[in-house]
C-alpha cells in the first residue's frame, strides 16, 4: 500500500546533487511531493527533506539506491521514527474593509501573522503541521486567496535520535 514517506538526506554543498536524487525517484516512478533543501549543522553538507508516496518496500529500494549516489552522505527513511515536522506557508488573501477583522481573527486563532497589508489584500504567514497548514487555508480559501505559497515538509526526529549522525573521526568521503 502507498504511503507518505519522509526522507532525509545529508548531500555536499554541490550543484547537481538534488537533480541526480531526483532522477532516481524519477526512474522508479516516483512523484515527490515536496523537497526542502538547506543548510545543515555541517558547513559543508545541506540537509534535504522529501516527502513522496509508495510502498514501504519500493521507497526502501529507492533509498538503498541513493545511499550509493556521489555527493550523497546520508539517506534515512524516517517516517515512523516520531518526527517534529512543520511546513511554512505564505497566503495572499482577498480582503474588503468588511472582511479583513474576520480574517485578523482566523489569523490570530491559528497564531500566525500578518506580514503585509495592503488596499485589498493581506499576506499570512503561518508554521505548523500539514493539518494545521491545510485548516487555515481551507478557512481563508472562502475570502479569496490570490497567492500562495508552501515550503513542504521539513522535520527531525524528536529526542537525541539522528538518524544522519555521522561518526566522529571519519569524512565526508568516507561515506562515498
Amino acid at each position: 500500500m502507498a504511503t507518505k514517506h519522509t526522507l532525509v538526506a545529508l548531500v555536499e554543498d554541490k550543484p547537481g546533487v538534488l537533480n541526480r536524487m531526483a532522477s532516481l525517484f524519477r526512474k522508479r516512478g516516483f512523484n515527490i511531493e515536496s523537497v526542502a533543501v538547506g543548510h545543515s549543522e555541517t558547513p559543508t553538507l545541506s540537509r534535504v527533506t522529501l516527502v513522496v508516496n509508495g510502498s514501504a518496500t519500493m521507497v526502501e529500494q529507492v533509498r538503498k539506491q541513493l545511499d550509493k549516489v556521489i555527493d550523497i552522505v546520508k539517506v534515512s527513511d524516517v517516517t515512523d521514527s516520531g518526527l517534529i515536522a512543520r511546513e511554512l506557508t505564505l497566503i495572499k488573501v482577498k480582503t474588503t474593509p468588511t472582511t479583513r477583522s474576520s480574517i485578523m481573527q482566523i489569523v490570530d486563532i491559528f497564531r500566525a501573522n500578518i506580514v503585509d497589508v495592503s488596499f485589498d489584500s493581506v499576506t499570512v504567514e503561518a508554521t505548523g503541521d500539514e493539518d494545521k497548514i491545510n485548516s487555515l487555508f481551507n478557512l481563508l480559501r472562502g475570502f479569496g486567496i490570490k497567492e500562495l505559497t508552501r515550503t513542504g515538509r521539513i522535520a527531525l526526529v524528536r529526542g537525541d535520535s539522528n538518524p544522519l549522525l555521522i561518526e566522529k573521526g571519519t569524512s565526508v568521503t568516507d561515506h562515498q
